[in-house]
């Protein structure tokens, strides 16, 4: 093959590899327009499609012409060099002959090179290299919508008076303007200057490029353009500094004011200086002037940019720290509460060392039956041992809200049964089951927090397929295609029948009712979607009928970010089943940025702003989503209404059976708390000595020490009337494991997003969680318990201890869970509570809290379905007892007499007396249950 076949095949290879890569682009971009207008997002879709392909062709427009005005300017140098080399041969001597080098079956390269040809050359790198260019700023679109729509914030810092908005729209689009331009013109002067040492050395080999006025003329001016941009960079680089880590707190310090704020101010003047110097050269030709201001202001850099700092640092700032950098401490403090609404707080003080009656337990009933005692951890294993029912379902998350459960507001714990494609017998893993028949999950199983069945398992409100409810909360749309399952995209209302659920012997079928995916109504989609799927089967199918639909990016986690990248998100969305029954996901929005000046970080990607701005609600069913406005009051969430004016909604117009759902969002109150452990010191003196710092407490889970997580209950607030759903986070102070303070997030109605410290004397001694721990492992009773569950072929978990508030006092809750190794299936088995200087663990929350308070702390009430009732008697109210407490009684009896027997015979006199003094103290109780 010859030469000219070879590049011939090499240009047809490129231009097919192209031509695919353009189909499948444009396929792609096809089915993403239709997945939007299904949604009834096209605005959001072609907003953000026109604004990222604007920009890039903007970009690489601008930064194209540049390059071809700069080469062109080059163009007259490059052909008068090729002709005066075409006088040039190169020559070798031999025998002390001299020949010539120029083969008459050679032509010369020179020839090839004509001013047509030489401009189509730099028209196509031109092209390229805009190209190429033009993809660093792809997602760089937001940044510049919010320019120009952006809001301001209405607080000003305190050391440029700007708005903070400056920071957090302006001064990104600027930086990303110098970076663009400044990073333009480097590359612009590279090329140049290589194409004039290119061209020089087809003179014969001369390297020195400023020999040449073309190129001194050219090259200078491009010298003097980056210098004036980089003038405007040491501009912006001094609202930089109040973003600055370097000093004793996040943002400016007394070096960075007196110091570094001066070194920007005469490096931007020096800059332009030095621009104007080799502009003048241009005329003058002394580059060792140009060579001498240059290397002037990058001394001048070093001096006042790095060591006059260092030095102010170290002999003005250290001797003498916090009077320095007292004022700039209160910037931090300031603003970095209100970057994370701690500003907002409400403090108030928490007696301590009250000591709670029975008549306030029970007056607190509603506090006391929301008290949770399963953990997600070991109830999801439950919940998958006793509702998944088939290998195909996961129960994939337990999550916590609250419903009005038969007139009474009841914490519940609930999760989602999903389909898990990839649990199917192996056999069954078809193309046809995955994607047209096993199409979704089917139902929800739900329990309170604190009720248990005799076996020690979750009391249903909700389980079993079809649903079966044992309360008023009902579910009517049972069928799952949207949630957190991974089983990718589904194809329904084809030929073949979606399994719906197991029914006896055999199972049920369905069709999908609604219109929310995407048709394939034609020959030219089934082609695209086989292409963006990359899934030829669907291509070949026969299964496929005009009514059928695309059901795509089905994982919420998938499908919410897809419309709206520019959000950050929760880690946990979670179930709500509606008046309807309905079931939808909420999620919730949050609006970060990194900008915010003098503002402590929270993580490790700089980000120091966050609001909880939008909540999110998405269909279960038909995977409509909708997007709420929470926080109003954000500019950042204005700004992107902006943006895309019909994409947000005010939350008044969320349903009212969604609404009542909508809690404090987990991660913001855990970001919020962590801060505050800091931020609650307003002094600046107590901030600097780090007097007051808090941190956040530590619980004993199972065997090991881990960070205590926040938690949900249902309490009624100190100086509050009515329970509500609140998040809860206790506070240490430093070094020390006694809690000093608690944090409430409040989640009802119009008392939603508001937060209360409540804070304890701090010359009282109030228990903290790690206190109780080891109090509850201190105790011989409990410890030797324990010792003995783990001995008999079952495992202790210890669960998450809870601090509640009743009254203006506090008790400490800790459910202990069995599991066999023989199963995995956790069993809630006793309950530990502490009370003041009394610590007990009972089978029940109820007998622990008469153990503590007396028989009046627990009211008498109608037995439940499976307990038993005692005979009256003269002069005192039937009260009823549960049968499982004593069939559990009666079997702790018949082990410790055991126990106690074996030990006898052992010789273990010690051992025999502890079982016999436990055995009495279980048929106390037995014959006090009986």
């Amino acid at each position: 093959m010859s030469q000219g076949s070879r590049t011939s095949l090499g240009f047809i290879i490129v231009a097919a590899l192209i031509l695919v890569a353009l189909i499948g682009w444009g396929a792609g971009l096809y089915i993403d327009w239709l997945w939007f207008s299904a949604l009834q997002y096209q605005q959001v879709f072609m907003t953000s499609l026109v604004s990222s392909l604007g920009l890039r062709a903007l970009v690489g427009i601008l930064m194209f012409i540049l390059l071809l005005l700069n080469l062109m300017f080059t163009r007259k140098s490059v052909l008068q060099a090729v002709e005066a080399s075409k006088s040039f041969r190169p020559m070798f001597q031999d025998d002390n002959v001299i020949t010539i080098n120029y083969p008459p079956f050679r032509a010369d390269w020179r020839e090839q090179i004509t001013p047509g040809r030489l401009t189509a050359v730099f028209t196509g790198l031109s092209l390229l290299l805009g190209f190429l260019y033009s993809s660093t700023v792809s997602s760089e679109w937001t940044t510049v919508l919010q320019y120009f729509k952006q809001t301001a914030f209405g607080t000003t810092d305190p050391i440029f008076n700007k708005d903070i908005g400056f920071y957090i729209f302006s001064l990104p689009f600027y930086e990303l303007l110098y970076r663009l331009v400044a990073s333009a013109i480097f590359l612009n002067i590279v090329l140049v200057a290589l194409v004039y040492l290119l061209t020089d050395s087809a003179r014969g080999g001369l390297t020195k490029i400023f020999r040449f006025p073309a190129a001194r003329y050219h090259l200078s001016a491009l010298a003097a353009l980056f210098f004036i941009l980089k003038s405007w960079g040491y501009r912006l680089d001094q609202f930089r500094l109040l973003l600055s880590s370097s000093g004793v707190v996040h943002g400016a310090g007394y070096t960075d004011i007196h110091a570094s704020l001066l070194a920007y101010k005469v490096l931007c003047i020096l800059s332009l200086i030095t621009a104007l110097i080799i502009i003048g050269n241009i005329f003058l030709r002394r580059f060792r002037l140009t060579a001498y201001a240059i290397v002037g202001l990058l001394v001048v850099s070093v001096l006042l940019g790095g060591i006059y700092p260092s030095i102010v640092q170290k002999f003005i700032v250290l001797p003498n720290e916090f009077n320095r950098e007292a004022p700039y401490i209160a910037n931090n403090i300031k603003l970095s509460q209100q970057a994370y609404n701690l500003d907002t707080i409400e403090q108030k003080d928490f007696p301590a060392g009250r000591t709670l009656q029975a008549k306030d337990i029970q007056e607190n009933r509603n506090t006391i039956e929301n008290i949770r005692l399963w953990d997600w951890q070991p109830l999801q294993q439950t919940y998958s041992q006793l509702q998944e029912m088939r290998l195909y379902y996961e129960l994939k998350n337990i999550d916590v809200d609250r419903y009005k459960i038969n007139g009474e507001q009841r914490q519940v714990m609930l999760a989602v049964r999903e389909m898990n494609q990839s649990q199917l017998p192996q056999q069954a893993q078809t193309w046809i089951n995955q994607r047209l028949l096993y199409t979704h999950g089917y139902g929800v199983a739900m329990s309170p927090v604190n009720e248990v069945t005799g076996e020690g398992l979750p009391n249903f409100f909700l389980k079993d397929i079809p649903p079966t409810p044992t309360t008023d909360v009902k579910v009517t749309r049972p069928e799952v295609y949207y949630g957190e399952s991974d089983d990718g995209y589904v194809i329904v209302n084809t030929k073949t029948k979606e399994f719906d659920h197991p029914q006896g012997d055999g199972n049920a079928y369905t069709q999908y009712e609604s219109t929310s995916g995407v048709k394939i109504n034609s020959f030219f989609r089934k082609l695209l979607f086989a292409v963006t799927l990359a899934d030829y089967k669907l291509f070949l199918t026969n299964d496929i009928t005009n009514d059928s639909q695309v059901l795509m990016y089905r994982n919420i986690k998938e499908r919410i970010p897809k419309i709206a990248p520019f959000l950050s998100y929760d880690s946990d969305p979670y179930p709500v089943i509606t008046t309807k029954g309905e079931i939808f996901w909420m999620w919730d929005a949050y609006t970060i940025s990194d900008m915010y000046p003098y503002s402590e970080p929270f993580d490790k990607r700089g980000n120091n702003y966050i609001r909880n701005s939008v909540k999110i609600t998405v269909n279960a069913y038909d995977g409509s989503v909708q997007f709420y406005i929470a926080d109003s009051k954000d500019p950042i969430i204005q700004t992107y209404s902006k943006i895309f004016p019909s994409m947000f909604k005010p939350l008044t117009e969320m349903p009212a059976d969604l609404k009542e759902h909508i809690r404090y969002p987990e991660d913001l109150f855990q970001v919020q708390a962590t801060m505050y452990t800091l931020y609650h010191m307003t002094d600046p003196q107590v901030f600097y000595n780090r007097e007051d710092k808090w941190v956040l407490p530590t619980e004993k889970y199972g065997d090991e020490e881990k960070p205590m997580e926040p938690y949900f209950t249902i309490t009624v607030l100190p100086g509050e009337q009515e329970p509500e759903f609140v998040q809860i986070m206790p506070f240490n102070p430093q070094n020390k494991k006694n809690m000093i303070a608690w944090l409430a997030a409040r989640s009802d109605g119009d008392n939603y997003g508001k937060m209360v410290v409540y804070e304890f004397p701090k010359q009282e001694l109030v228990y903290g969680p790690m206190q109780i721990e080891a109090r509850i492992d201190q105790d011989t009773t409990i410890s030797q318990q324990l010792s003995l569950w783990d001995q008999r072929g079952s495992s202790v978990i210890r669960g998450n201890l809870l601090v509640i508030p009743i009254k203006d006092s506090l008790i400490y809750v800790e459910p202990l869970y069995l599991q066999s190794q023989q199963s995995k299936m956790p069993e809630l088995r006793r309950v530990i509570v502490a009370a003041g200087d009394k610590i007990v663990m009972e089978p029940t929350l109820d007998l622990a809290l008469q153990r503590i308070f007396g028989e009046g702390a627990v009211p008498s009430k109608q037995p439940p379905p499976g307990v038993s009732v005692q005979e009256n008697q003269p002069g005192k109210p039937t009260e009823p007892v549960p049968q499982a407490t004593v069939r559990e009684l009666a079997a702790e009896a018949g082990r410790l007499y055991d126990d106690a027997q074996t030990k006898l015979k052992a010789g273990d006199w010690a051992g025999y007396g502890q079982s016999l003094d436990q055995l009495k103290q279980v048929l106390t109780k037995l014959q006090e249950q009986s």
